[in-house]
């Protein structure tokens, strides 16, 4: 059985400060450190080699037990990560307050007590952490029991009950827009936009639910922000761009108003105006779209805006966003000029990209070589996505990247292998439950092109299928295949004979 890399990767996860705080932490401790040698050890490794670590250890006592060892390291270091961030977010803080309340009641400092609950309360409230102020809330009414025999009638349990009451609602309402939200996410993490009637009916339930689709249903600023980021996903999967990003603006405002809120939900944040990016390109608003991609490059220096996870999505949708507009304004040689930067920090966030950017990354990429011309390169990004499918994630990127494999091997000349991945496209197609005009009107007319026998065939050709396309793309859920690639502008680049990059250009 290979060796687990988690102690590994925990290990290589950890910044100088994180380090240096783990190796002080160990300091106060006395007796043998084993788990320092461990430490040290996995911490020089580029790759994790436990046979080499079990060879330098072979006369210490500790390698017998050396899975063990590496259990206690892994918690020692979590116990350190605790300690260092203690202080770093609100939730850290109220934990260790409750606590800090806990210990005073029970050692019957009453007055004390009150005051670290009164404090904290505050905090939870300030920050809308219900949860915490639900509990708080219990430890209130505790401290009230022991006021009242002690003869002090400062305070009224009927206020407490009601104050609790109103939480639980939040709370209940807060989760209910969770749930709405969740669902929404599910059909746009599966397939990117709605696919089916199965997806178009969710939406619409969604849509019309009444904490959605009523008004002044959300009894907090966190349900708010769910709430309009919701009806935004709802206006995208109708491709209502316009209606959308005032939504998500709204999401936007309300945080930026609320600078603490904000940075508990940074990555509902960083998403908020990730999303607004992609309506403005959607809309062909690529000046606006290029400024609030600085805005959001700017946000990642921002207080609560440096842990990892979120700094690897703004990197991810920053880079994104970059290379879309790229596409959209035909700058194909601007877009090379990213490609090396963005693929040297794939392999530094290798490991902490999600497998749905990465392969977004993928495909991007292979857009830009396309458009700069250089087909045999963009077939090699393409393949990557190709031979990388899981049934359950954005199934739109892998079924546009056949469709868009096509045309990379009729540009090629693969004239004899693009008979036999027609078929296989269709096949896929077929059985991923899309019925959308388009895809079957590209492999229809791919069929012919890579048939015809001279110029002037494929031309016409190329003008048949044009018009078809002006016909097929009326409706938003049929334009959506052309974010994937511009099948109208390629044709044009045909009929024109004109390279992609010059008919997108034109265009703008």
């Amino acid at each position: 059985m290979k060796p687990s890399t988690e102690l590994f990767d925990l290990i290589k996860s950890l910044s100088k400060s994180e380090k240096r705080f783990f190796k002080l932490s160990s300091s106060l401790q006395t007796g043998e450190k084993n788990y320092l040698k461990i430490f040290d050890a996995i911490d020089k490794q580029s790759e994790y080699d436990e046979g080499a670590i079990k060879h330098a250890f072979r006369n210490e006592t500790f390698i017998k037990h050396f899975p063990s060892e590496k259990n206690h390291l892994y918690k020692l270091i979590l116990k350190s990560l605790r300690a260092y961030h203690s202080d770093n977010s609100v939730s850290s803080v109220l934990k260790q307050e409750i606590k800090n309340i806990e210990i005073l009641y029970n050692k019957a400092l009453f007055k004390e007590c009150n005051k670290f609950l009164m404090r904290s309360k505050k905090m939870a409230i300030e920050h809308e952490k219900f949860y915490y102020l639900f509990e708080l809330i219990s430890w209130e009414k505790m401290l009230l029991e022991e006021a009242l025999e002690d003869g002090q009638f400062t305070k009224d349990l009927d206020t407490l009950i009601k104050e609790e009451q109103e939480v639980i609602e939040k709370l209940r309402n807060l989760a209910a827009y969770h749930v709405l939200y969740s669902k929404i996410n599910y059909v746009f993490r599966s397939g990117g936009f709605v696919r089916n009637e199965d997806d178009r009916s969710l939406v619409e339930e969604i849509k019309n639910h009444p904490l959605i689709k009523g008004k002044n249903t959300a009894l907090s600023q966190r349900a708010a922000t769910i709430c309009y980021y919701t009806q935004g996903f709802c206006n995208l999967a109708n491709g209502d761009y316009d209606t959308a990003q005032l939504k998500f603006m709204r999401v936007k405002e309300i945080l930026d108003k609320s600078p603490h809120i904000r940075r508990d939900l940074a990555k509902r944040y960083v998403r908020t105006l990730s999303n607004i990016i992609s309506c403005q390109i959607d809309q062909g608003n690529y000046a606006d779209a290029r400024e609030m991609t600085e805005e959001l490059k700017s946000v990642s220096k921002a207080k609560g805006f440096g842990s990892t996870d979120v700094q690897v999505s703004i990197y991810k949708d920053t880079n994104i966003a970059e290379l879309k507009v790229c596409h959209f304004t035909g700058e194909f040689e601007k877009g090379l000029a990213l490609v090396n930067e963005i693929v040297e920090g794939m392999h530094k966030h290798e490991g902490k990209l999600h497998k749905e950017q990465v392969l977004s990354f993928y495909y991007q990429i292979a857009y830009i070589y396309f458009g700069a011309g250089l087909y045999n390169k963009s077939l090699f990004w393409i393949n990557k996505v190709l031979n990388d499918n899981e049934n359950t994630l954005r199934q739109d990127i892998y079924s546009y990247a056949r469709l868009f494999n096509l045309v990379i091997h009729y540009e090629l000349g693969n004239f004899d292998l693009l008979e036999y991945i027609t078929k296989s496209t269709q096949r896929y197609l077929s059985k991923r439950n899309r019925d959308y005009q388009l895809e079957k009107l590209v492999i229809e007319y791919m069929r012919k092109f890579i048939r015809a026998n001279n110029v002037v065939e494929k031309k016409d050709l190329f003008s048949e299928f044009r018009s078809e396309l002006d016909q097929v793309i009326q409706g938003p859920e049929q334009k959506i295949v052309l974010k994937y690639f511009d099948f109208m502008k390629w044709a044009d680049s045909k009929i024109e004979n004109a390279t992609f990059a010059e008919t997108v250009r034109k265009a703008i």
